[in-house]
């Protein structure tokens, strides 16, 4: 390499609600050759916020935190900066969440178990646009191609069948009658391939349809 000849680093900005993870991530990020940590936030709505204020090359965005989450902030932000190269670093490998933090804009989506160097090379992947996924998060997405998307009302009532509510009280709940109610769970159950509620509140949860937070 020649005396005019730079290398560029690779601005990156971490958001994610645990500190420490926070501070390991910035630790690992910044040991890269290329690579420098320049902004991080703490939620989804101080993320939008900081990648207002700085403009990072890459974005390494946790999916679940508190007040705004990670698929909420990766939209407010390309809504704004449809260029912004955003990766998806999470605890889970959900399916629903995998198809959730694509659909809202995420060039990638990684396992905070990974090795760095898969890490930063798919922060180096992603800087150059080259979207990526790992064999078995694209393994998981091809298991949710499998299964019909459900409606925001379908979800809502079984978000309230995973809290153990009766037919009446998801009703009374969703201003609806009991019989759209009995409607909706037997859609949900043909969606699911489920035979019944306890079946459906088990698909929910172990897919990440629904959280239980």
């Amino acid at each position: 390499m020649t005396e005019t000849e730079t290398i560029e680093t690779i601005k990156v900005m971490i958001a994610d609600d645990h500190p420490p993870m926070r501070m390991g991530l910035i630790s690992l990020i910044n040991s890269q050759k290329g690579m420098s940590v320049i902004a991080e936030a703490s939620d989804g709505e101080e993320a939008v916020e900081v990648y207002e204020d700085t403009k990072p090359d890459v974005v390494l965005m946790d999916l679940r935190m508190p007040g705004m989450g990670g698929a909420d902030a990766i939209l407010q932000i390309r809504k704004q900066y449809p260029d912004a190269r955003i990766i998806v670093l999470s605890t889970f490998d959900w399916d629903e969440d995998i198809h959730r933090a694509l659909q809202s804009g995420a060039a990638s989506y990684l396992l905070k178990d990974m090795p760095i160097e898969d890490i930063a090379e798919t922060v180096r992947n992603v800087f150059r646009g080259e979207a990526s996924l790992p064999d078995s998060v694209a393994q998981r997405l091809k298991e949710r191609s499998k299964r019909d998307q459900l409606t925001e009302r379908e979800r809502d009532v079984l978000e309230a069948l995973t809290k153990g509510r009766s037919n009446k009280e998801i009703a009374s709940r969703l201003s609806i009658s009991e019989e759209t109610v009995k409607s909706h769970l037997k859609t949900l159950f043909s969606k699911l391939h489920v035979r019944d509620r306890t079946e459906a509140a088990i698909e929910a949860i172990r897919h990440g349809i629904i959280h239980l937070d």
